[in-house]
């Protein structure tokens, strides 16, 4: 049965997905992908994500997400996460209960308080492990590994666009609910995502 929840974060996913194309984020044609393979389409998340639109569309699609599963915390690996985490910590703030953002390096920085993690870091914390997109899923397991040494409980992960060539399926192998607003298959068609509610005994 569809909630009213359900209906708006899949309204908000196609929306994304309008404002995608119109953008040029999302492109069709033949592509060379950063690991040397093929794709039929491009998705230049950052795009949307530093787009007013794009970033409150995104952070109004994941955050009734994070508020049904009690997260405390939103965190992403750097570069693409930080306007996603940043975005959902403002929207949060202006709903009256807020969610904390984090940064995940790529490496512990050689200067200052060489921190791998950036924000305030509670320990314990339920998180939310998020990424504008997800193919082999290393960004994303590379911060979900950090939060967890850190003492945080990895809740959910979540992206904007899930190309299913790998990554989201090794994420739930670890244990891992996997959430994403868009999925792309092997020809290239992109549609909303299958958002599984909570379900409360």
């Amino acid at each position: 049965m569809m909630t009213n929840q359900d209906t708006s974060v899949t309204g908000a996913a196609k929306s994304i997905l309008d404002l995608s194309l119109a953008l040029g984020a999302l492109r069709f044609g033949e592509f060379t992908l950063s690991g040397g393979g093929k794709a039929k389409y491009y998705f230049d998340g950052r795009l949307v994500t530093l787009d007013p639109e794009g970033s409150y569309l995104v952070a109004r699609a994941l955050l009734p997400i994070l508020r049904e599963r009690g997260i405390g915390t939103v965190s992403g690996p750097a570069l693409a996460a930080v306007p996603m985490v940043s975005a959902i910590a403002m929207l949060s703030h202006m709903d009256g209960n807020p969610i904390n953002a984090l940064v995940v390096r790529d490496e512990v920085k050689g200067h200052g308080a060489k921190r791998l993690i950036e924000g305030t870091l509670t320990a314990g914390a339920r998180v939310a492990v998020i990424d504008d997109t997800c193919s082999t899923g290393g960004s994303l397991i590379h911060a979900i590994d950090a939060m967890e040494a850190a003492g945080c409980e990895v809740v959910v992960v979540a992206c904007i666009l899930d190309r299913q060539t790998g990554g989201s399926e090794a994420i739930r192998e670890r244990g891992h609910e996997f959430v994403a607003l868009l999925e792309a298959d092997a020809e290239g068609n992109i549609k909303p995502g299958e958002i599984v509610p909570v379900t409360t005994n």
